[in-house]
């Protein structure tokens, strides 16, 4: 039986659409807020709890917007699911107090720079699941990659 890992996160943006990305103190590329599910928790409630303890802050929590098979060499399987954490008004931005032991930053980036601040398959989520949001719709992504629906 399968016992994979989950996660999950949030994508907030700024009034021009760009998404806020967090710097980790312990990694060598910039994240998004959000981590590991704990036991008897749902994937909902660990995104409202890791953003309230990276960000201090509670801002409503939306819809899913991508899943995401990820497995890890080193880490095993995992599941990753993307929430909508919406427009985070300047005010809201202002109120941003970073885990000082996690983070050492955040700032809203385009799209366009993703590719050269975080590795390949993070930055194929977040579109994938800005795409999903644009559309109103859920993205299902193995290895942050779209999966083609097919007939049977």
């Amino acid at each position: 039986m399968a016992r994979p890992r989950m996660a999950a996160g949030a994508l907030f943006f700024d009034e021009h659409d760009r998404v806020l990305m967090v710097e980790p103190a312990y990694k060598d590329y910039w994240d998004i807020p959000g981590g590991y599910v704990e036991k008897g928790e749902s994937p909902r409630e660990a995104c409202i709890r890791e953003v309230r303890e990276e960000l201090g802050i509670t801002p409503p929590i939306g819809r899913l917007l991508a899943v995401d098979w990820a497995p890890n060499p080193g880490e095993g399987d995992k599941v990753l699911y993307l929430f909508d954490g919406g427009v985070l008004s300047p005010s809201d931005t202002e109120r941003v107090h970073l885990q000082a032991e996690e983070l050492t930053g955040f700032d809203f980036h385009d799209l366009a720079e993703l590719s050269t601040l975080t590795i390949p398959r993070l930055a194929r989520r977040i579109t994938a699941a800005m795409e999903a949001r644009a559309l109103d719709r859920v993205a299902y992504l193995e290895h942050g990659e779209p999966v083609p629906a097919t007939d049977s």
